[in-house]
C-alpha cells in the first residue's frame, strides 16, 4: 500500500469512502487527507500530511458554497450571501460535520498529539474536512467535489435562515466603512502562542491605516472576527 498503507487502514477508508458517497480512483489521496502533520513528523520514512490539501479544500469550499447559496437563494443580496457563506464555513460548522463524518476516528497523528485529545480537537477536525473536499476534488474533479459540499453543507443551509445568520464582523465592519468612511480595512498578525495542538492567534484590525481592534482566537480567522468585533464597538461607542 502506499506510503505504508495497511490493508486494514485500506478497508476502513473504502468504509468511509461509501459513507461519503464518494468512489474514490485514488485512495491515498484520501489516505493524505486524514494524515496529521504530527503523524509524519514521527514517522520514519518520508510522506505527506494533510496541509496542502486542506489548503486546496478551503478554496474548493468558498467557490462551492458560494454556488450552493447563489443558486439556492436567488432573492438574497451579495452581503447577506457573504454573511450565509460565512456562517456556514466556519469552524465550529465545519468540525461538526467532521465529527458527523466521524474524521477524528481516521485521521492518523503522533503520539503527544492523540493523547492530548486532537482527535477531537475543533481546529483538526475542520483542516481534516477542508483536506477532504480537496481530495475529492483532486481526485474527481469540480463537478465531484462541488456535488460532495452540497450533500454535506445541505442539512446546514436548512439552519441559514435571512434572519438567523451568524454576525459575521468582518463583513459587517467592512461595510460600515466603505459606506461611512471610505477607508481600507486590513489585518495582521501581531502574535502566535502556544504549542501546535493549541495554537492562539492575535490580530489587529487596521481602518485606514490606524488601529482599531485587536481580537485573539484558535485560529486567524477567529481572531480576525474578535478584532472586527472589537473595532465595531469602538466605532459605535466612540
Amino acid at each position: 500500500m502506499k506510503y505504508g498503507m495497511t490493508a486494514e487502514r485500506h478497508a476502513r477508508l473504502v468504509c468511509l469512502s461509501e459513507q461519503m458517497g464518494v468512489a474514490f480512483g485514488d485512495l491515498s489521496l484520501l489516505d493524505e487527507a486524514l494524515t496529521h502533520p504530527s503523524y509524519t513528523n514521527e514517522a520514519k520514512v518520508a510522506m505527506p500530511h494533510n496541509e496542502r490539501l486542506e489548503f486546496l479544500g478551503d478554496a474548493v469550499l468558498e467557490l462551492a458554497s458560494s454556488t450552493y447559496l447563489y443558486a439556492h437563494f436567488p432573492a438574497c443580496s451579495e452581503g447577506e450571501l457573504t454573511k450565509m457563506r460565512a456562517s456556514l464555513v466556519q469552524s465550529e460548522t465545519l468540525a461538526r460535520l467532521a465529527r458527523r463524518l466521524d474524521l477524528g476516528g481516521y485521521l492518523r497523528f503522533g503520539r503527544g498529539e492523540l493523547h492530548n485529545g486532537g482527535a477531537d480537537r475543533q481546529n483538526n477536525l475542520e483542516n481534516a474536512f477542508e483536506a477532504v473536499i480537496g481530495a475529492v476534488y483532486l481526485d474527481g474533479g469540480w463537478e465531484a467535489a462541488q456535488d460532495y459540499v452540497a450533500r454535506q453543507l445541505a442539512a446546514e443551509v436548512q439552519l441559514v435562515q435571512r434572519t438567523h445568520v451568524m454576525r459575521d464582523y468582518k463583513t459587517t465592519l467592512q461595510e460600515h466603512v466603505q459606506q461611512k468612511r471610505h477607508a481600507s480595512v486590513a489585518y495582521e498578525l501581531v502574535d502566535e502562542s502556544g504549542p501546535d495542538h493549541d495554537k492562539r492567534f492575535t490580530t489587529r484590525v487596521l481602518i485606514g491605516g490606524q488601529p482599531m481592534g485587536e481580537g485573539t482566537g484558535r485560529s486567524k480567522k477567529e481572531a480576525e472576527q474578535q478584532a472586527a468585533a472589537a473595532a465595531l464597538s469602538r466605532i459605535q461607542h466612540g
